[in-house]
Parts: C-alpha cells; structure tokens; sequence
C-alpha cells in the first residue's frame, strides 16, 4: 500500500520533529543540571522566542481571520499541548532519573490511541495494537540496554512519575481533541496564537524570577542549547507537528513519540556515552515496524487526507 503525497509529507514533518525533539531532551537536561534556570524560566524563553519567530514570519503570510469561537478553543488548545505539556516534562526530568523517565513516557501513544478513540470515534484496531505493542517492545528494549546520557535527578520521586504521565496525557488531549481546529488554519496562524497564549500565562507567572537569571554565569554550551531549544525544540519542531496533524490521525502522530528514544540513544553512541550492539539495532527496527503497522490499520488509512 503506497503512500500518497500528503501522508508522506506528514510522516516526514512528524519525524522530522521527534528527531529534533530526541536531541532536546539531552539539552533540556545539560541546562537542568547547569542551575541557571528552572523549568518555569526555561519554558517562558521558550514560549517568548517562538511567539516573536510565529508573529514576524506571519507577517509575510495571507491573513487568516480567526473568530472569538475558535481563538477560545485555540486558547485551551495551547494550556494542553503547549503550557502543561511543556511544563509538566521539564518538571519532570529534574525529578526523575532518565530510564524511568524514558520508561513512563512509553504511555503517551497508548493514552492517545484511547482519547482519539473517544474523542474523534477512531477505532482501536488490532493492527494499532499490535503495532503499539511491538514499537513499545522496541522502546523498551533500547532503554534497558543503554548507558543513557544521565541527567535528571539521581533516584526518583513519585510527584516525578505523575509529572511524566501529565506530559503524555496533555499531549494525548491535544492531538485527539484539536485536530480538527488545526486543520481550519495554515501552521503559522494556528502556532502564533498559541504560543502568544502560552507566553501571557507562564510570563506573569515567572517575571520575578526571570529577572534574577545569572545569565553572566552560563557557560556557552549552555546557552547554545538554550538557542537549540528555542529555535529547534520550540520554533521549528512545533512548527512541523501541526503539519503532520492534518495528514496522520492521532494515535499515528503519536506513535513517533518512540522516535526520541532512538535518537537520544544515537547521539549518546556518537559522543561516547554508550555503544552500539545487536539488541539496539533489533529495537530501533522494531520500533519503525510499529509506526509502519499502525499506519496500515483501517482507521489511519481511511481517513488519511488525498
């Protein structure tokens, strides 16, 4: 079964994105473990950068009229899939070592799967399942044999773990919910709002202490992955996600949630944190075996945009 030109593209935006966020997690955990900011500073330069990037590139885009209705939605739509979602996991890897970090996040494409099961009535067939199960495999079987990249904190909190299943929940409401929104507007239009909401929410939140960041004590890496996460983790890859939304159903989308994992993994073996074997080969082939089943199953395909 071939893909057709949208469904590629949306594939392609949705790797790409996970890709960029894989390597985001190593530097949302440097800057972590440097303590020059905490979560709540970091997700407002997050949200101040991509909010001024979205609003100067729409200045060369054809205006879209978003009415009081849909700004509302779009409104909630930012608190789960940008405000918690980011928040909720920048939280999270302070308080909760890597491996239980990576091991808890496994639950965001079953949590999706469910929601869009509810939410938009896409079936859950036994291809999505079994192609759940055998990604899932995979994830766990590269988390168990890699070194990691540490970071994080040394043992685990439980407030950690909750923190880790709101971040795959926020996330899972988002893309079951608001798929129809998105698919009203370009990215551009859609993304500048909620960003704009998300930085009026978390900056009155934080100013005082945003102020007080020793910014003359960050060393350069540092602020290099701060620039990678706002421009990359925050600018580009939300830039993208949208993109692959309005070709691949939820549950799908989510799916290359796996793909971060891969990556961290991949990066770590190129620095020398880790090295490759056998059993990490099998599970990243697992892991895109099970992207591929769930995209043959009947819901993904039927509804797939032409």
């Amino acid at each position: 079964m071939g893909l057709n030109k949208s469904t590629f593209i949306g594939h392609l935006a949705c790797f790409g994105a996970y890709c960029i966020f894989g390597f985001n997690i190593v530097c949302c955990k440097n800057i972590s473990n440097a303590h020059v900011m905490t979560p709540m500073n970091l997700l407002c330069f997050r949200a101040a950068g991509a909010t001024m990037l979205f609003w100067l590139v729409s200045l060369f885009m054809p205006k879209e009229k978003v009415p009081m209705k849909d700004m509302l939605q779009i409104f909630v739509a930012s608190m789960l899939g940008l405000f918690l979602t980011q928040w909720s996991f920048l939280k999270a890897i302070t308080m909760t070592t890597s491996i239980d970090t990576s091991i808890t996040n496994t639950c965001t494409p079953i949590l999706t799967m469910i929601v869009a099961a509810i939410v938009l009535k896409e079936p859950i067939t036994f291809k999505k399942v079994g192609g759940i199960l055998v990604s899932l495999t995979g994830v766990l079987i590269l988390v168990f044999n890699s070194i990691g990249l540490g970071g994080g904190a040394s043992e685990t909190k439980p407030l950690g773990i909750v923190l880790v299943v709101v971040n795959g929940l926020t996330f899972a409401l988002y893309l079951g919910i608001f798929r129809p929104l998105i698919s009203k507007y370009n990215v551009v239009t859609f993304m500048k709002w909620m960003f704009l909401f998300t930085m009026l929410v978390a900056l009155p939140l934080d100013i005082k202490n945003l102020i007080h960041i020793p910014l003359g004590q960050m060393e350069r890496s540092v602020a290099w992955q701060v620039a990678y996460v706002v421009f990359f983790a925050t600018f580009v890859a939300y830039f993208l996600i949208p993109i692959g939304q309005k070709r691949l159903r939820p549950t799908l989308v989510s799916m290359y949630n796996y793909v971060q994992p891969i990556i961290a993994t991949i990066i770590s073996i190129i620095i020398g944190l880790d090295h490759f074997t056998w059993k990490k080969g099998i599970a990243m082939i697992l892991v895109f075996t099970g992207v591929w089943i769930v995209n043959q199953s009947r819901a993904a395909v039927a509804e797939n945009p032409k």
